[in-house]
């Protein structure tokens, strides 16, 4: 729900400060310090910062800025129907992460066909929409490395590394709201921006701050996910994320839809709805136990 509410309301949030940087740190520093008041007031679990937890992070939070900045860049020479149809190819590559680094068999013949059939849906729909513009293949290219390198190291850090589910949301805030706050200072075109808004309209700060809520909701829900599924089960869920937000701004856009663009989205829907997560491959030494428990054995 988050997930697919945060794609329409930072369309409108992007329009009232389009300044995307300078909103993306607002957004990563709004959930670190609310995550972290919320911990000071013993409202979530919080665990204290260590400098090995934070070096353990570093992959997770310069693959995430990797993959957002790219989806920025194709975004800006393309269209959201494009990059909807090359994203839909990542749950086949992720199977294959899945088998070869995280644990897991490779997915059964009912899984493999939801695949397909999503990405039939995906590039179907893409097809028949007027906007459709295949160009910027090389930053689709570079987003294409960074997300599936996120989705690994972010499943491998959930299950390799004990700390509570909102101290991670704060690593990944506080960590890339840094990085981003760095570059800020030389972005001047973003300054200009921020210099002519009228912040006293509620036309401004209310989009912003729900933007914000939002965002924070997002971090913490997906590291929940990442934590009980598979990469490649979490990209499926975000797939199905991106057709909800399509949905959705059908109705607050009041788009044209045709009879053909729905039945591709309602493929889109199934195959995703029918996904089995490929189970854990067990180890032959220990019978009956899976590289996950022998993982956890390990920790402790």
């Amino acid at each position: 729900t988050c997930s697919s509410l945060l794609l329409v309301v930072n369309k409108f949030a992007i329009a009232a400060f389009p300044a995307p940087v300078s909103l993306l740190a607002l957004q990563l520093w709004f959930a670190a310090i609310a995550t972290s008041l919320a911990g000071c007031a013993g409202v979530v679990q919080v665990d204290a910062l260590s400098v090995r937890s934070a070096i353990a992070f570093l992959p997770v939070v310069l693959s995430f800025l990797g993959t957002i900045f790219a989806n920025i860049k194709v975004l800006q020479y393309t269209n959201v129907e494009t990059f909807i149809t090359f994203r839909s190819s990542t749950p086949i590559v992720l199977s294959l992460c899945d088998y070869l680094f995280l644990g897991r068999t490779l997915p059964n013949a009912r899984s493999v066909a939801c695949l397909v059939c999503l990405a039939l849906s995906s590039i179907g729909y893409a097809l028949v929409d007027s906007a459709f513009a295949p160009r910027a293949y090389a930053w689709l290219a570079a987003w294409y490395v960074s997300f599936t390198v996120y989705e690994v190291v972010v499943k491998h850090l959930c299950d390799t590394i004990e700390m509570s589910n909102w101290t991670r949301v704060l690593y990944t805030n506080v960590m890339a709201g840094s990085i981003l706050a760095s570059i800020l200072p030389f972005l001047v075109g973003e300054h200009a921006v921020a210099r002519h808004l009228q912040w006293s309209k509620a036309s401004v700060n209310l989009p912003v701050l729900v933007s914000c809520l939002i965002g924070l909701c997002v971090t913490h829900a997906v590291y929940v996910l990442r934590c009980a599924a598979s990469a490649t089960l979490s990209a499926v869920v975000g797939i199905l994320c991106k057709v909800v937000s399509v949905l959705i701004r059908f109705g607050v856009w009041d788009k044209p839809v045709t009879t053909v663009e729905l039945a591709f989205l309602a493929m889109g829907l199934a195959a995703g709805s029918f996904y089995q997560q490929a189970p854990m491959r067990t180890l032959p030494a220990r019978s009956g136990k899976t590289l996950e428990d022998e993982g956890r054995l390990v920790q402790k």
